[in-house]
């Protein structure tokens, strides 16, 4: 037997995606919030962070550690994230306990407790990690390029600002999620030893009365974009190169998917081979591919020593830009090991429940429905070297976001596009 996605409207018009794994004996759970970081009000960046962290400690009857213990004794792996746009509750679990996790998990949705008394190690945790940015400049530099490419509020890192982090009350934090954990956006799924009948009887009787809906965010003005340097007494200069991509539902996403690994992906492929093998110019060169439901970006990263730092760009640049050009064509040889590459990693993620229940989850969002490894692999076996090839001769890198960070400011090219 192979694996049955089934999809359905709860009760309270949540969706909920099901994918019923045969011959696996675990279950994991992923369920998206909107109340992701672009929720965050200007002046309270960093709230959802904060919600975040709270969620783990203590909901409905149970305080912190009766939460824990008794997730404990399911033998239940939890944990939460912030995205742009929601907040993702997983847990990994046996199948045959998913009945009596359920429970514990819909009152971190609908009953946290949120208590004052924990707000002040959860904020020192969540300064703790903007801080330790001064030990990651790549991470930085980052973040600085993405603020500078994506229009507000989805240009946000997550982490929140030390001025935001400082200012949430649990006042804020308590009223924010009332207003956003509603069912008319949240999304749902489930992997692995899982029936989709049960598992959808005993969701609706526990999210009886539970109603309402969350506006989607309101995008700002588009940023300017173009070059930008942030000093740093660093003893290496960080480089970061973003251009606009398809988004997931544009039917080039798996083309550019492609592009990206004969560019970056393993030793052989184009950036690491021209910048870092053939000219010594790097310790390290990246690049990938992010498709979002409404915008995709491609961002390369060099990590190189200052004397090398402009040669470096100049060559990421000139790869990024040839590969759209009739000499910089894709070969048959780079084509068959990028398709070979993403096989690999499609059946890889096959393996794990939870990475599957996550990629449902997030495929509803961004596409409206949830895909099956054989669709993605079919995806992948209908790509053809010609048409990926066509694709490339009218690709634009558009608009470019350049940000360095670095003890040296480097020239800015002469055509941003």
């Amino acid at each position: 037997m192979t694996a049955s996605i089934t999809t359905r409207s709860l009760a309270c018009g949540m969706p909920l995606v099901v994918e019923t794994i045969p011959g696996v004996r675990s279950a994991a759970l992923a369920w998206l919030v909107p109340a992701g970081s672009a929720t965050d009000p200007a002046d309270l960046e960093g709230r959802s962070t904060l919600v975040s962290e709270l969620l783990l400690r203590g909901a409905g009857p149970l305080g912190s550690r009766e939460q824990a213990d008794a997730f404990d004794r399911l033998g239940v792996n939890r944990s939460t994230s912030v995205g742009t746009y929601y907040q993702t509750i997983s847990a990994t679990l046996l199948g045959n306990r998913l009945a009596d996790a359920l429970p514990l998990i819909v009152d971190m949705v609908r009953r946290p407790r949120f208590e004052a008394a924990a707000l002040e190690p959860v904020r020192d945790l969540a300064l703790q990690s903007l801080d330790s940015l001064r030990d990651d400049p790549a991470e930085r530099a980052s973040i600085l390029a993405k603020a500078r490419h994506l229009p507000v509020p989805v240009n946000r890192s997550g982490l929140g600002s030390e001025a935001g982090l400082g200012s949430c009350t649990i006042e804020d934090i308590t009223e924010s999620w009332s207003v956003l954990a509603r069912p008319g956006r949240s999304i749902l799924a489930l992997a692995g030893a899982v029936d989709a009948d049960t598992a959808a009887r005993t969701l609706d009787a526990l999210l009886a009365g539970w109603t309402g809906t969350t506006p989607e965010p309101v995008l700002g003005t588009p940023p300017p974009r173009g070059f930008a340097h942030e000093p740093d007494e660093s003893a290496q200069v960080q480089v970061i190169v973003a251009h606009d991509a398809p988004p997931e539902r544009d039917a080039n996403s798996t083309a550019e998917r492609v592009v990206n690994a004969v560019l970056s992906a393993g030793m052989s492929s184009r950036l690491f081979t021209e910048v870092r093998e053939k000219r010594g110019l790097c310790y390290s060169v990246s690049a990938g591919y992010t498709p979002a439901r409404d915008h995709g970006i491609v961002s390369a990263y060099v990590g190189t020593m200052p004397d090398r730092a402009q040669q470096s760009l100049e060559v990421l640049l000139a790869e990024m830009r040839r590969i759209n050009t009739p000499e910089g064509r894709i070969t048959r040889e780079e084509f068959d090991r990028a398709i070979v590459g993403m096989k690999s990693r499609l059946i890889f993620s096959g393996e794990s429940t939870g990475a599957r229940a996550g990629a449902l989850a997030t495929d509803y969002h961004k596409l409206g429905r949830a895909r099956s490894l054989a669709e993605m692999a079919a995806e992948i076996d209908r790509l053809t070297l010609d048409g990926v090839n066509d694709y490339l001769s009218g690709r634009s890198l558009g608009r470019l976001t350049i940000q360095t960070l670095g003890p040296v400011t480097l020239v800015a090219p002469d055509e941003m596009g």
